[in-house]
């Protein structure tokens, strides 16, 4: 019987038990049978025993995982070996790398270096399994997902931020979780283009404003308070009015746990949701045994305080407006309600459930338009472009429909690039059910180092044969790498490129493998909002270039430390032409914020 996710110190505890307690007191017991007195030998010989009980547990493990994967007709997946026991030397880099290397690369040198793209890095002793091959995503996402769950680590990471969240559920609760939301995703209810119209004019005003000043501003601040406000009104009827409040400083922000921040009551909840999503990233990057970091303080408690204390006037006002309702025998159809509202139904839901659409709605069409609006300013040629293509459908003053979206193919196609480059969740985790399973052969053309069609780019060989994977084993999969793949996208893979979703050769390519552009997942699991995030950030978008037509950056005025290092121009790939600073913490974002200068266009 698993313990509940929060009691992460029982847990530490246990394992201290069965780790270092229990071999000692088997060697106490052998002792006393014996009638053996250890003397002056005692520490180290309870030393040895610990080390001793850990080379039987894990002679014992491998031979069973062996005989296991011989059954299943797969060989193990590939190992990494450190030089130090328990790879945790190999922990320690990873844990300084993160600190600077640009987003992913850690993974990447792993991949290349062990010339494998899937490996597991048995850090301590524990099995955790990284990916970036195609085709063992698939089987994550899809043709093996009832082999796999969200999982009780998963679980215990997350457990007082998401709680019974849909993103921290599995089976049937989850399952519950997919059929009270989908409905709200509909697409009459996604196509009414009213809440995005409000919101987008709010914004852009504030914008124009900024500009009249001659300051830049932050973009990515900018759009997740218009997403936010978008997506509680849609969701709550309940306009949180973000874009009211005070923004980031040009030149005198400071960097926040995600980007700029500001200190006032929203910065206060801003920083503790983004704050609580670092320290779950922490704790997946430590592995096993994060808890150990830990023990004295829950670092997540605090921040899980501060958005609870913004979200429950919200969840009281719909218990108490259900409650009326009720009372005036008044129950509106589904059609007719917000998301709150029909969340009302089941009020144990509410919380948890707002906390996971608020942070899906929020943080990915914000993490997608920052990074549309960071291409445009790198490639004005593409800004341009686009911009001809919205004027020429939708004119100077023309409101965005659901049908005249559908025109937009080089936006959609810019759209489609960004969120290949830089999905919204860069890398995700889910953990093998409790029986072992094998990992499917890749369908990709089997190249020799030497052989590559790509002799200039590193080459990471795919598996050939089925891998083995043990029960109850985390497996940390990575889109953004597999969306980077040169064998799957061809030698530019880690240039930006809209074309390549427009070319036929292309698109025929990609839709008769789709699985290898995944940014809104797929599978059972694939995001129910993304159309509405295709929607919303397309809408924006040509409300935004019929206003303005030049976008630049403005790195004078990123926070202190927040600008790439001077180190990532000798590296390969995006990194050595990057001008801003990808990071994660369960969603993409832009280190420091993304600065930027917005011009109106002149016959404005």
């Amino acid at each position: 019987m698993w313990l509940n996710p929060k009691l992460y110190r029982t847990r530490l505890f246990l394992d201290v038990l069965r780790i270092f307690v229990l071999p000692c007191v088997v060697l106490s017991q052998s002792c006393r049978h014996v009638k053996v007195r250890l003397g002056l030998f005692t520490l180290p010989a309870h030393l040895l025993a610990i080390v001793f009980w850990g080379f039987l547990r894990n002679v014992y493990y491998d031979s069973k995982q062996t005989q296991q994967a011989r059954r299943l007709g797969a060989r193990p997946i590939p190992r990494i070996k450190g030089k130090w026991p328990g790879n945790i030397d190999i922990l320690l880099r990873m844990m300084k790398a993160f600190k600077t290397a640009y987003l992913m690369d850690v993974y990447l040198e792993l991949f290349q270096e062990y010339k494998c793209t899937t490996l597991n890095t048995r850090i301590l002793w524990v099995d955790q399994i990284i990916t970036m091959d195609e085709e063992h995503m698939k089987f994550v996402h899809a043709t093996g997902f009832n082999n796999f769950w969200r999982g009780r680590r998963q679980k215990e990471r997350m457990e007082e931020f998401l709680g019974d969240g849909i993103f921290n559920r599995d089976d049937e609760k989850w399952k519950i979780h997919r059929v009270t939301a989908r409905p709200f995703f509909a697409r009459e209810r996604i196509s009414d283009f009213q809440i995005f119209d409000k919101h987008t004019t709010t914004t852009l005003n504030l914008l124009s404003r900024i500009t009249a000043s001659e300051q830049p501003c932050d973009a990515q601040d900018l759009y997740a308070r218009f997403t936010l406000d978008s997506a509680s009104e849609f969701l709550f009827g309940n306009n949180l009015d973000t874009l009211s409040l005070s923004l980031p400083e040009p030149g005198k922000a400071k960097m926040g746990p995600k980007g700029s921040a500001t200190n006032d009551a929203f910065g206060s909840f801003a920083q503790a949701f983004e704050q609580a999503q670092c320290v779950i990233t922490q704790r997946a990057r430590l592995g096993y045994f994060w808890p150990v970091a830990e023990v004295k303080k829950n670092k997540i408690k605090e921040a899980g305080q501060v958005t609870k204390k913004w979200l429950d006037p919200l969840v009281q006002r719909a218990i108490d407006e259900k409650a009326k309702a009720k009372r005036a025998g008044v129950e509106a159809p589904i059609s007719e309600r917000t998301f709150m509202e029909h969340l009302a139904q089941n009020v144990g839901l509410i919380r948890d459930e707002l906390l996971s659409i608020l942070l899906a709605s929020r943080d990915t069409t914000a993490c997608l338009l920052t990074f549309v609006t960071y291409f445009m300013a790198m490639y004005p040629e593409v800004a341009k472009r686009m911009r001809d293509e919205v004027l020429q459908t939708h004119g100077l003053d023309r409101i965005p429909t659901y049908e005249s979206l559908r025109g937009l193919k080089y936006v959609r196609a810019v759209l489609n690039e960004t969120l290949r480059l830089f999905p919204p969740v860069p890398l995700n985790v889910r953990e093998s059910r409790p029986a072992p399973i094998s990992l499917p052969p890749s369908n990709l053309p089997s190249y020799t180092t030497a052989a590559s069609p790509y002799p200039h780019i590193p080459f990471i060989p795919t598996p050939t044969e089925p891998l083995y994977m043990p029960g109850g084993t985390p497996i940390m999969y990575m889109p953004m790498l597999m969306q980077r793949n040169p064998d799957l996208w061809g030698p530019d893979a880690d240039i930006f490129d809209p074309e390549r979703f427009l070319n036929p050769a292309r698109t025929a390519k990609l839709s008769a493998n789709p699985m290898m552009f995944t940014p809104f997942s797929a599978g059972p699991r694939i995001c129910i909002g993304q159309n509405f995030a295709y929607n919303e950030a397309s809408f924006f978008l040509v409300r935004l270039l019929q206003q303005f037509d030049t976008f630049t950056l403005a790195p004078e005025f990123q926070p202190e430390g927040s600008l790439p290092p001077t180190h990532w121009k000798a590296k390969q790939g995006r990194q050595a032409i990057e001008r801003c600073w990808p990071a994660a913490a369960l969603t993409l974002y832009v280190k420091g914020g993304l600065w930027v200068r917005f011009k109106k266009a002149s016959h404005n």
